[in-house]
């Protein structure tokens, strides 16, 4: 296969920066998001068969916005001709039109800035909506936000393609049988439709920051599209509190990358890193974005309570300087803001921090039973840690390596037989 050529470089990069605008654009405009996807492809095409004759436009943004929304209004004259009830879609064509004209473009892009805003959290709330399932809203963001082939996302989740590309398909179908509207949400609907788009986004983080399978500790590439859509969300919904709390959390967490592998790929517990390492760019990010969230009243939020808790790291110049009292106390006001056994467990690590591996056992214990937590690899692991640092080696190392039959991921099966070899008196 030859080489990509520098032409071709550049349109790959302008779809990657473009196309959730570009797709947005078109959304509004046919009202329909398979649809958007599918002419903003037809542009991208264009491209592809023009500028390596042509050269690459100044705006090549534009270029594709112009052409994108020409094959709209192609497409809207042929709707309304085959379909004459269809006045929805034609009622304005000449409004529309002006919108599109070449030599407009340029000014449209500098005078629309709030409306292409509007038009990406429209897309942001309809590839996030709840009809859809999780691992549909996750696949259909990065497709459409991140700007990610079906083949990325699938290498990116160890997922067959074909699984993937299904997955798009039947979600974008099932937004178009279910006349999901292209539009912001209003009113009571807002905070449970922004929650679904945070969950989304941290979903996708959280792949990225610990992978749950595959040979890798971490897939970098995934925490990046992830901070890349808490930034356009922060931006694009300023006065959401929990929107900067996420944002918060992920800068902060994401500050620790170069720090949570060594040479050799192995993973790196918090407690044992190289706090040098830590990027104290996204850290200032970070505490930008936590103070943002408070200050808009959502100190107790969940994702701002989690973004505390990982500014007490980040503050910390050492492992030992570490606020484990306040970072319980954090998590005590989590387990009531979002209780779940997760965040039990979290908490039973944090409590044994501050006040003995004893009592952070306890809480451990309690949830055994937890049906949720049967296949979680993570409960006997934090069993096994406190075990081991009230002496009772043997219980420990069972505990660990129960911890890595239950993982996926092969690096963490790895240090968890590696602490189970080592729990010995």
């Amino acid at each position: 296969m030859a080489p990509p050529t520098r032409t071709h470089q550049a349109i790959d990069a302008v779809w990657r920066i473009e196309s959730a605008r570009i797709i947005a654009g078109v959304a509004r405009l046919v009202r329909d998001i398979g649809t958007a996807e599918e002419l903003a492809q037809d542009a991208l095409v264009a491209a592809l068969e023009h500028w390596p004759i042509d050269g690459v436009p100044d705006n090549p943004g534009a270029w594709l916005m112009a052409t994108a929304k020409h094959r709209a209004l192609d497409r809207l004259r042929r709707d309304k001709l085959q379909a004459s009830k269809h006045e929805e879609l034609g009622h304005d064509l000449e409004a529309q039109e002006a919108l599109i004209v070449p030599d407009f473009v340029d000014a449209l892009d500098a005078a629309r800035q709030d409306t292409i805003g509007d038009d990406l959290l429209r897309l942001i709330f309809t590839a996030c909506h709840p009809v859809l399932s999780t691992e549909a809203r996750v696949a259909l963001t990065l497709k459409l936000l991140g700007g990610l082939t079906t083949g990325e996302i699938a290498r990116a989740f160890l997922v067959p393609e074909p699984t993937i590309a299904q997955r798009i398909v039947r979600a974008k179908r099932t937004l178009s049988v279910a006349r999901v509207p292209f539009e912001l949400p209003a009113g009571d609907a807002l905070a449970a439709r922004l929650g679904s788009v945070l969950e989304v986004i941290y979903l996708v983080f959280n792949e990225g920051y610990t992978a749950t399978s595959g040979g890798d500790w971490m897939r970098p590439a995934l925490v990046a599209d992830a901070l890349r859509l808490g930034r356009i969300l922060a931006q694009l919904a300023p006065d959401e509190p929990e929107v900067h709390g996420l944002a918060a959390l992920m800068e902060l967490q994401a500050s620790r990358l170069a720090a949570r592998v060594d040479a050799e790929g192995r993973p790196v517990l918090l407690l044992d890193q190289d706090r040098t390492r830590w990027d104290r760019l996204l850290i200032r990010r970070g505490l930008v974005a936590l103070e943002r969230a408070e200050a808009l009243g959502g100190a107790l939020g969940p994702y701002a309570l989690q973004a505390g808790i990982a500014a007490c790291h980040a503050r910390a110049p050492t492992a030992d300087a570490t606020d484990w009292e306040r970072i319980a106390a954090l998590y005590d006001a989590l387990a009531q803001a979002a209780p779940s056994p997760v965040v039990e467990l979290n908490r039973a690590v944090a409590v044994a921090m501050a006040f003995g591996p004893a009592a952070g056992l306890e809480i451990a214990d309690a949830l055994r039973g937890e049906p949720s937590l049967a296949s979680y690899h993570l409960l006997p692991s934090v069993r096994g840690d406190l075990l081991a640092k009230l002496g009772r080696h043997a219980e420990a190392r069972a505990e660990f390596e129960r911890a890595a039959e239950l993982t996926r991921n092969e690096r963490e099966r790895d240090l968890l037989l590696q602490r189970a070899a080592g729990a010995t008196p």
